[in-house]
């Protein structure tokens, strides 16, 4: 699984950057299926800004999972956003298994 971080019009600490990997690697005990994950962050204005964390994680099929926090600290965007692809992927994966925990019969016709 590839990791790309992005921060718009400022340079992040490198703890942010950590941070972000190592909640990014969530993703992979979830499903195995992840290709890639990008963290985007940015923010309105220097002084009393909202800070924006943009989370979008691609995985096998052609599936895209994003989602967008703003609160008024990085780690809690980050957090946030991660959260929210997490219920993403989880029910994505609910969609492939059957109530047996294995894979339907019109998903492993459609991965051949």
């Amino acid at each position: 699984m590839s990791f790309l971080f992005t921060a718009r019009h400022f340079k992040a600490h490198d703890s942010l950057k950590e941070y972000a990997e190592e909640e990014s690697k969530k993703f992979a005990k979830i499903y195995d299926g992840i290709i890639k994950t990008e963290v985007i962050l940015s923010y309105d204005k220097p002084e009393n800004s909202v800070k924006h964390a943009e989370v979008i994680v691609h995985a096998k099929n052609n599936h895209t999972f994003t989602a967008k926090e703003s609160t008024d600290d990085f780690m809690k965007s980050i957090t946030g956003a991660m959260e929210k692809v997490s219920t993403q992927v989880r029910k994505f994966k609910d969609k492939l298994t059957d109530n047996k925990g294995e894979l339907s019969v019109k998903n492993i016709e459609a991965e051949e």
